[in-house]
């Protein structure tokens, strides 16, 4: 018994660190505020903010208990006429996840890139002056098609 609990602390410990370093870079980076200056929205920072945590811990919940995450199973099981509706329903919801998930990544990326600005000093180091932004979108075009690559050769489904 002790050996379990000791375990609980240490894991629920650990994961609380994590979750404090997100949080840390996402306010040292000032993610959040900025999303909301740029979409004139700055009023609603702090429910921003609560949303950033909210969705934090759900999705450290789901995580640790996937058993409550499976709404689709459920309704399967009752209505299995209704596969082909959820199947597309599933589908839609991964692609529009993936969306997000993406652009939130890429932002983030961006903007720690840009709190150290990396981006202009590796510019001046290599002396390029021009088509810097056409330089960052290449980067993104092929994170994009590496991304479409993975997923559409299944590369993700293969097990060594």
């Amino acid at each position: 018994m002790g050996k379990q609990l000791f375990l609980v602390l240490l894991g629920g410990s650990y994961g609380l660190l994590a979750a404090a370093g997100v949080f840390t870079v996402l306010v040292a980076v000032g993610l959040v505020p900025r999303f909301a200056g740029k979409t004139h929205t700055a009023k609603k920072v702090f429910l921003y903010e609560e949303m950033v945590i909210f969705g934090t811990l759900a999705g450290g919940f789901l995580s640790i208990f996937p058993e409550y995450s499976q709404f689709a199973a459920f309704w399967q099981k009752h209505y299995p006429e209704l596969e082909t509706l959820w199947t597309l329903l599933g589908t839609v919801f991964q692609a529009a996840f993936g969306i997000f998930s993406g652009m939130f990544i890429g932002c983030l990326a961006l903007a720690i890139a840009e709190m150290l600005d990396s981006i202009p000093i590796f510019a001046r180091r290599i002396s390029f002056r021009h088509g810097i932004g056409l330089a960052i979108l290449s980067m993104a075009v092929g994170k994009l098609c590496g991304s479409l690559f993975y997923f559409w050769s299944e590369l993700h489904r293969v097990v060594n």
